[in-house]
Parts: C-alpha cells; sequence; structure tokens
C-alpha cells in the first residue's frame, strides 16, 4: 500500500472532494496535513492553480499545497507564485517486528481508547488540542491510544492506527521533565506491539525535518527513511 495512503487513512480530513486535477481537503482546523490540497492526475498546467486556490478560499482555509517527491514540476509552478517551502516532512518505516524486541516495562505503558483527560492534558501542553483530537476520532479502522508513566507520574501520550498491514503513529508528545528517559522509545515499542496484535507487519511515522530530536529516535530505531513531502503555502492577505 502506498504510505500516503497510510498518511491519509490514519489521520483523515472531515472532507476530501475532487475539482479538476485537485483533491481538495477540509480539515476544519485539524492541522496542515487535513488542510491542504494535492495534485493527483498526471498532466499540469500552472492554469490549474486558480482553481485550487479558489476552492481553498472557499473552505476559509490557506492556500496551501501539500508537494511529494514526484511533483517537482508543480513545486517549481508554486515558487513562482512567490509561495514558499514550510514544514518538509520525513516517512519513516519499519516492521513492527524490528521495534517490537522487548516488552516496555511492567505498568508503564498503556493502549486505551477513548483517550483520557490525563492525555488531552499532556496533549494540550503539545499544542495538539480539540481540533486534532477530531481527526483521531474521525479515523476508521483498528485505532489506540497509547499513554505513558514514568517514575509512577504521567509522563507521554500517543495516537496510532493501522491502515492494511501498516499502523502509522502520530501525535507523540512526552511531556519535557520526562523527556530523555527513553520514554519515547518504549512508546514505540507498545505501539509496535499493538501493530502486531491487531495483524500488523509494519509501522510508520511522519516527523518534520526540523525535529532532530524525533528524527535521531527513529533512526536510532532502526527505521528506514523511506519518503518525504513538505508544504508550499500563501496566505490570503485580502
Amino acid at each position: 500500500m502506498d504510505i500516503f495512503d497510510v498518511v491519509e487513512t490514519t489521520w483523515p480530513a472531515a472532507a476530501t472532494h475532487v475539482a479538476g486535477p485537485w483533491k481538495i481537503r477540509d480539515g476544519q482546523g485539524g492541522g496542515k496535513r487535513v488542510s491542504s490540497v494535492e495534485w493527483i492526475t498526471d498532466h499540469f498546467d500552472a492554469d490549474d492553480l486558480d482553481q485550487a486556490e479558489d476552492a481553498m478560499r472557499a473552505l476559509g482555509q490557506d492556500a496551501l499545497f501539500m508537494i511529494r517527491p514526484e511533483h517537482g514540476v508543480l513545486d517549481a509552478a508554486l515558487a513562482a507564485r512567490g509561495y514558499e517551502i514550510i514544514d518538509p516532512v520525513n516517512i519513516y518505516q519499519a516492521r513492527a517486528t524490528d521495534i517490537a524486541t522487548e516488552r516496555p516495562p511492567r505498568v508503564s505503558m498503556f493502549c486505551v481508547w477513548p483517550r483520557l483527560a490525563i492525555q488531552e492534558n499532556i496533549w494540550t501542553q503539545g499544542g495538539i488540542g480539540p481540533k486534532r483530537w477530531d481527526v483521531m476520532d474521525r479515523a476508521i479502522g483498528p485505532k489506540t491510544t497509547i499513554v505513558g508513566r514514568w517514575d509512577d507520574q504521567p509522563a507521554a501520550t500517543a495516537y496510532v492506527a493501522l491502515c492494511g498491514a501498516t499502523s502509522m503513529l502520530h501525535a507523540l508528545e512526552v511531556l519535557p521533565h520526562q523527556r530523555q528517559k527513553g520514554v519515547a522509545r518504549n512508546v514505540m515499542r507498545q505501539a509496535a506491539f499493538w501493530t502486531l496484535e491487531q495483524g500488523g507487519t509494519d509501522i510508520a511515522v511522519v516527523c518534520v525535518k526540523t525535529n532532530t530530536g524525533a528524527n535521531a529516535l527513529y533512526s536510532s530505531l532502526g527505521m528506514e527513511l523511506i519518503s518525504s513531502y513538505h508544504y508550499r503555502i500563501k496566505r490570503d492577505r485580502t
């Protein structure tokens, strides 16, 4: 399965529709991934950009394009229109068995659904609010959240969902005073075990390139950098 299908299934927009060569996402405030427009045909015509911009403006959203590695022509056309790159993202993937090598310490990591109030508190501190919780609620199929405790105190939260044989973990947040203790690594292990228990074989994550700590974590777990994408944005100033 295409990894971008996994991204979209596990972190879905409120609604999507096709307008010409574009997939238009209505994110309802849930962030860039669910509020972007994507080119979905083989032929590109720069004149079609107006259609995409109008569609996003009609939704009250910024003109925001998601650019895959193979979309170089679109990327250049947007740059020529004054669009700037924002939030380049890496996509990592690994066999779940390669991460599920050791269970987290007892009573440290728990899979729960629906999410708990303490998780919402942790996410809120990390800037992940109700509109993004709505994204989690919209996902169809096997899904869970992970709540982590460390030193007998709340420590972390994450959300993970399965698409086909691949799970994707999103919204990993560790409280500042609980970092550098191996908490995030154990969240990933818990997610890998959950994936296997659901019949999945692989686990994936997306991570902005500027998050050096998270990129280092996923690399240290042996996850392979399999793809990337970025956005181009031109905010509506009218």
